[in-house]
């Protein structure tokens, strides 16, 4: 017999549910409402997603303290960018301003983002001030097409990701919720009949 399209939909999100596993025991020890957890890895990915590399996690623990979300979330989600990630993930935000402004080709972007990384990797975690600079000596010509898009991919991630995590954060809670419920129910089943 045929699988039917909604048993496939729920085989396929369990399969999925069962990979995210390791993730999602991680995100419940987090405390704070889903709105406060989903807030800080929405910022922490939006700060992650523009050049402030070197400030990230300072600013990550700063604004996720002003804005009352979860900080562990944020500074997870700003882990995104590391010397690996960089030159993809600048070059990309460069591709989409350039859009909006002249500059270098996308290759040359490329290879200059492949040299900062890699100055990245050689420095001390704590040596924000070189990390900075390795940006700021990018030329005018591409840093305001990589601003813009940096601002642009930055601020659809961080919806998206708000969206779609509170969302499921809320989904979580609610089943565990129920499956506590249910389990007190039993229990106070289980001492009525004991009783009697």
């Amino acid at each position: 017999m045929r699988d039917m399209p909604k048993e496939r939909a729920t085989r396929s999100l369990k399969w999925i549910l069962l990979r995210l596993r390791p993730i999602l025991r991680l995100l419940k020890v987090f405390r704070g409402s889903p709105q406060a957890i989903a807030g800080g890895f929405s910022l922490g990915l939006f700060l992650a997603l523009t050049p402030t590399v070197g400030l990230q996690i300072i600013l990550a623990v700063f604004l996720a303290t002003f804005f009352k979300v979860s900080r562990p979330a944020a500074l997870i989600s700003v882990m995104v960018t590391n010397p690996v990630t960089i030159p993809p993930i600048f070059t990309f935000n460069y591709w989409v301003g350039s859009f909006f402004f002249d500059g270098p080709s996308v290759g040359e972007v490329y290879r200059h983002f492949l040299k900062i990384a890699a100055e990245m990797a050689k420095l001390n975690f704590w040596e924000v001030g070189s990390q900075l600079k390795a940006f700021t000596d990018t030329g005018q010509d591409m840093l305001i097409p990589l601003l813009w898009g940096s601002m642009v991919v930055a601020t659809i991630s961080g919806i998206l990701s708000y969206t779609l995590l509170a969302r499921f954060l809320w989904f979580l809670k609610l089943h565990r919720d129920r499956k506590k419920t249910l389990k007190e129910q039993r229990q106070a089943a289980k001492d009525k009949s004991t009783e009697n």
